[in-house]
């Protein structure tokens, strides 16, 4: 855990990991609290309905015990994989913490993943038993033949044709539980990629990875916890920054965490969920802060009351700086990280201003530089990779099934990314973009964020998309993809317009040679702006011409 600080640099000189070499997610993150305070409240869970249920630490622990006792049962055993195909509810935690406690490995597993999507994650990783609901059954029960380990698949909603009815099957098992006594290093969370290039890989992460989050967690909501604190984030806990940017760290914590997935994200019950259940933190991505700021201001009568709020996975610019701080009164906190590698970077509103269109500094305890392709740190001001030195708690173990990819994502003592950044002097780091994002353009090497940013500082755009169109003279121009915020039309004269804003806002080689206006964007199941189809897009219209 940090320690209070003033300043970055006495933030890092008091830092010290602290890994012990036996350690347990599943005991830490329930068993913990649930044996000093079995009251304490653990979960808010708001369903679909609008229906209303707290759970507190001890009964966490009692459903989480119930659920290892029938698994073992069942024949899993330690090292076997449990996948989790649900939304935001008490029994996905309960899974996750039994999962563990049994010494197996769990998988979480995105709602809306089609049939393929499963098939390719639930064969490649063996799992051995499903826990989802009657909607995740009838995507099983069509790939199911195809899954030779899978076992046992259990429905939290009943039992249904080829499922287990979990609750049912709970009924008699006892409410006590022994925990595996796992070392930190051992397997405990297999985490797919969004796999935006060739077969999603999956990220094998150790016990550990828990405890390499809670530095970067802590930074990025101002020194969390703090009295009071209570987290929610529309973010699935399918994926890492859901899971282990929220709901982990903060049961860590003993901080109350509010569960609630929108069916379809919208700003106005994002606002009224976070005044109604007093939340004080919050992870928003990017693309809700977007599309909250583009909703306009909240009702005056919502009693929001935020302490913290934290995003990552695209470049903030001022504009939402600016909002954030106007709206809900505090100084958004960028932060950056990877599946395989993730909370490593992060701005710290209480210790040290931001600085717009700079995601942060290196969280204490991780070695980030930018590095050339063989892992060499390259000097202060020079683009290069980001890379995080290798022994890092946070960093995963490997791939799963996948030695070559795990080969590759290393060169020396570092771990690439696969971003280019730059950082200067003082250690502040600058994301450039994916390897594949960033725009040659007559010679100049230009990031997208940065103009999406200045982009949606107009009034008429909502979102925006940007990437390079290839160019036979300047083998690419910067082509942006434009959605319209209510009440605006496209047209010639507004593109003119949207050119010139970005020209004098950030520099004539940046703005963008042509503007598309487009319904939607396309967009990963995590949030973020999905460019390889974009660029897909502009190389046919090239092609086209």
């Amino acid at each position: 855990m940090l320690t209070a600080a003033r300043t970055y640099e006495d933030l890092v000189a008091t830092f010290r990991w602290q890994v012990p070499e036996h350690y347990n997610i599943g005991v830490d993150i329930c068993d913990k609290w649930a044996t000093r305070e079995p009251d304490r409240p653990a979960l808010v869970c708001i369903s679909e309905d609008g229906g209303r249920e707290e759970v507190s630490y001890g009964a966490l622990m009692r459903l989480s015990n119930r659920i290892a006792n029938r698994l073992a049962a069942d024949g899993v055993t330690r090292g076997d994989r449990v996948a989790i195909l649900l939304p935001q509810a008490k029994e996905t935690a309960a899974a996750h913490i039994a999962a563990h406690k049994l010494g197996a490995i769990s998988i979480p597993l995105f709602m809306l993943f089609g049939d393929e999507a499963l098939a390719f994650r639930l064969g490649d990783s063996g799992a051995k038993a499903v826990v989802t609901n009657k909607t995740g059954a009838r995507k099983l029960a069509a790939i199911r033949d195809h899954l030779p380990a899978l076992e046992q698949v259990y429905t939290i909603d009943g039992g249904h044709s080829g499922t287990t009815d979990l609750h049912a099957a709970l009924e008699g098992q006892p409410e006590t539980f022994t925990p595996v006594d796992t070392h930190a290093d051992d397997p405990a969370i297999l985490i797919y990629t969004s796999g935006t290039t060739g077969q999603p890989k999956g990220a094998l992460h150790g016990h550990r990875v828990l405890l390499g989050h809670l530095p970067g967690v802590e930074m990025s909501h101002d020194l969390f916890p703090q009295v009071g604190d209570r987290i929610w984030t529309p973010a699935d806990w399918a994926w890492i920054g859901g899971l282990l940017d929220v709901l982990m760290p903060a049961l860590h914590h003993g901080v109350c965490v509010v569960a609630c997935r929108f069916a379809k994200f919208t700003a106005e019950a994002a606002f009224e969920l976070m005044a109604q259940e007093k939340v004080r933190n919050a992870f928003l991505p990017p693309t809700a802060l977007k599309m909250m700021r583009a909703h306009g201001d909240p009702d005056p009568a919502l009693p929001l009351e935020m302490r913290t709020i934290a995003s990552g996975g695209e470049t903030l610019g001022a504009e939402l700086l600016d909002w954030g701080r106007r709206v809900f009164g505090v100084t958004i906190n960028e932060f950056y990280g990877q599946t395989e590698c993730n909370m490593i970077v992060s701005s710290c509103a209480a210790i040290m201003p931001p600085r717009p269109g700079i995601m942060g500094r290196a969280v204490p305890g991780h070695d980030v530089r930018v590095v050339d392709g063989s892992g060499a740190p390259v000097a202060d001001g020079q683009e290069g990779n980001i890379g995080v030195r290798r022994g890092d708690p946070v960093m995963f173990l490997h791939y799963w099934n996948n030695r070559q990819a795990t080969a590759a994502k290393f060169a020396g003592d570092f771990l690439l990314t696969g971003d280019r950044g730059v950082r200067d002097a003082d250690g502040w780091i600058r994301f450039v973009g994916r390897d594949d994002d960033v725009i040659t353009s007559s010679g100049y090497r230009i990031g997208p964020g940065e103009i999406e940013d200045c982009l949606i500082g107009h009034p008429a755009v909502s979102m925006a998309g940007v990437v390079g169109k290839p160019d036979p003279q300047r083998t690419e121009i910067v082509k942006a993809y434009v959605v319209l915020a209510e009440g605006f039309a496209p047209g010639a004269e507004l593109a003119r317009e949207l050119q010139e804003f970005v020209k004098h806002r950030l520099a004539a080689h940046e703005y963008p040679r042509e503007i598309a206006f487009v319904d939607t964007l396309p967009m990963t199941t995590t949030g973020k702006i999905i460019r390889k189809d974009l660029r897909q897009r502009a190389a046919e219209e090239t092609d086209a011409g």
